[in-house]
């Protein structure tokens, strides 16, 4: 059973924000690097870009994990976002981002904890 509360409401706001930061990022590369402290170049915007992609489809991925109720998305989509901190901190720790890509790093965080505790209440359903 598909719960209602503010827990899965949260999940939803995640979900719909990483689309639609992906989405900015794919589609206006050097501008979200400028914010996290990269050097934007042709390459970096490129593979910035592919990136921005793949959250797209995590975030689609996981809103539809969390409006069908299924715990395979919600897991994946969890997977992505802890995939995500532990580059963002290596790009930082290598001085490719800035500090305030950190900031990211716990959004993600937060974010795939969040997830994680989701798909234990879809399997348990």
């Amino acid at each position: 059973m598909r719960p209602s509360g503010p827990v899965y409401w949260i999940g939803v706001a995640v979900a719909a924000a990483t689309v639609a930061s992906g989405a900015v990022q794919m589609l206006a590369p050097s501008f979200v690097l400028g914010m996290v402290g990269g050097a934007p170049t042709a390459s970096a915007d490129h593979f910035f870009a592919i990136v921005g992609m793949f959250m797209v489809l995590f975030g689609g991925l996981c809103l539809q994990g969390l409006v069908q109720w299924s715990a395979a998305p919600l897991f994946w989509s969890a997977l992505q976002k802890f995939g995500a901190v532990a580059a963002v901190a290596l790009g930082v720790c290598h001085h490719v981002f800035g500090p305030l890509a950190l900031g990211v790093a716990g959004f993600d965080l937060v974010s795939g904890l969040l997830l994680a505790w989701l798909w234990l209440g879809a399997l348990a359903d």
